[in-house]
């Protein structure tokens, strides 16, 4: 069945459907990574918008156990070439069937080459995929510019706390879109992990008495989430120590002074090197977000950037002064390298037990 990707400033790519069927309308963005679209689909920070992914080949290994959440969460998902026959002895079945189940609609066949290229030059931009050959592109293209992303981090947040056993440190994970395998990496050094709502009141935070508190990665505009912002201040004003990933990372700017702004494409795949100035060592990491701080906004005396990205300068991390808080901007409990950023997992251990 024939599939249609039409952009916000009339562009149109023709290709074949995968998945679901349905009209979809969201922001349009694409991911470089060469390997792991399972990770990329399941990722929360997904929601409110369609992925494209550069590399050609999708699919090829199938279904496997690695997913980051529950369900999938893109929109869309957009591919140069689908596998229609995956290899893999862990496979439990085809990415097309898995769109499908998902309920999530798919164009393949475009030149998502073509596609990137625009999306560097003109900047990320909403799109719609349909299978309707009769669209009327006046009337799409005015959809297009109405639409918004919302209030996504309450949609992909849990709705009641849950608790990972553990022997060791006790750590407060706050849930704007949490990745499993943050949970797991603190699992495996032992802590004993509660997942709490994105909207959980730093009151009920502190008062559990945590050694540590985890703010994770999630989707939207970090500027929309006022409240959450306002909860995040009290968590810094606690002295518990805290350690922060992605959305997290800007929320905790944005709570002490600084601002965010949005990037013209995003920084999404696993292969993006970023500088951790304490060492002049490069790491190779994962990342996935539209929107950065400027570092330039935060009063110095309150944190100096501890982390750039390599390639445009970004900032990619602060280190917050006279507190036992640290925030990077990529993901460090993914496997790019495979365990180069591992270590930041190992620095708020060791901070928390300090702390005590």
């Amino acid at each position: 069945m024939k599939a249609f990707l039409i952009l916000e400033d009339g562009t149109v790519f023709t290709g074949t459907s995968i998945g679901s069927t349905r009209d979809m309308i969201s922001e349009i963005v694409f991911n470089t990574s060469m390997t792991g679209y399972l990770e990329v689909l399941t990722d929360p920070s997904y929601a409110g918008q369609a992925v494209t992914m550069t590399y050609p080949l999708i699919g090829n290994y199938g279904i496997t156990p690695d997913m980051e959440s529950k369900k999938a969460w893109p929109d869309g998902y957009i591919v140069r070439e689908l596998s229609r026959m995956p290899s893999n002895f862990r496979s439990q079945g085809t990415i097309q069937e898995f769109l499908e189940n998902q309920d999530i609609p798919g164009i393949a066949g475009i030149d998502t080459r073509a596609l990137t290229k625009l999306l560097r030059v003109k900047g990320t931009m909403n799109g719609m995929i349909t299978t309707n050959e009769d669209y009327d592109i006046d009337e799409v293209i005015t959809r297009l510019k109405a639409y918004i992303v919302g209030d996504v981090v309450s949609e992909v947040s849990c709705n009641e706390p849950f608790v990972l056993e553990g022997n060791g440190p006790k750590v407060a994970l706050m849930d704007f879109g949490a990745k499993n395998n943050i949970a797991r990496s603190l699992s495996r050094r032992g802590c004993k992990v509660t997942v709490y709502p994105a909207h959980t009141s730093a009151e009920d935070i502190i008062k559990a008495d945590p050694d540590g508190i985890m703010l994770s990665n999630g989707p939207g505009d970090p500027k929309t989430c006022v409240s959450i912002i306002q909860e995040i201040k009290k968590l810094y004003n606690s002295d518990i120590p805290i350690f922060a990933i992605c959305l997290g990372h800007q929320l905790m700017a944005l709570a002490n002074g600084a601002k965010t702004y949005k990037l013209k494409y995003g920084h999404r795949g696993g292969n993006h090197p970023v500088k951790d100035l304490s060492s002049n060592r490069v790491y190779i990491s994962s990342q996935n977000h539209g929107y950065a701080v400027d570092a330039s906004t935060m009063d110095p005396s309150i944190a100096k950037e501890a982390f750039i990205n390599v390639n445009d300068g970004t900032n990619e991390g602060l280190s917050y002064e006279g507190k036992n808080i640290f925030t990077v901007q990529f993901h460090p409990e993914a496997c790019p390298g495979p365990q180069d950023s591992g270590y930041l997992f190992d620095r708020f251990m060791d901070m928390m037990k300090g702390a005590r």
